[in-house]
């Protein structure tokens, strides 16, 4: 059985996203979100928050034990891209591209001990 959470529209980069959560598939849940605490990068916080509201739905949804919790399977997925212009030299204009992300975790229990 496995339970998830979604943070959805978080400004931070997919790809900074993607990183932070390399490193947590198939850990322990609070191993996991020891490292994502010890990290010193901005995607790790919002990370956490989506990886306690996992085993948030965990325990109430499923009746699963928080101590028996693994992360199974993370992703994060393109969101809109807010466009923003600046001026530049000359008269003329670039765009920014501020681009954002919909951030999945999905924690399942350990099956052998």
């Amino acid at each position: 059985m496995e339970a998830k959470a979604i943070a959805r529209y978080t400004s931070i980069s997919p790809l900074k996203v993607r990183r932070a959560l390399a490193a947590l598939r198939g850990l322990p849940v609070r191993e996991a979100e020891a490292r994502l605490r010890a990290a010193p990068d901005m995607a790790s916080k919002a990370v956490v928050k989506v990886l306690k509201s996992a085993v948030a739905n965990a325990e109430s949804n499923h009746e699963m034990d928080a101590e028996d919790l693994i992360v199974v399977r993370t992703y994060a997925d393109r969101a809109p891209v807010t466009k923003r212009v600046t001026p530049r030299a000359r008269g003329r204009a670039d765009v920014i591209t501020k681009r954002s992300s919909h951030i999945t975790v999905v924690v399942g229990e350990r099956t052998g001990r």
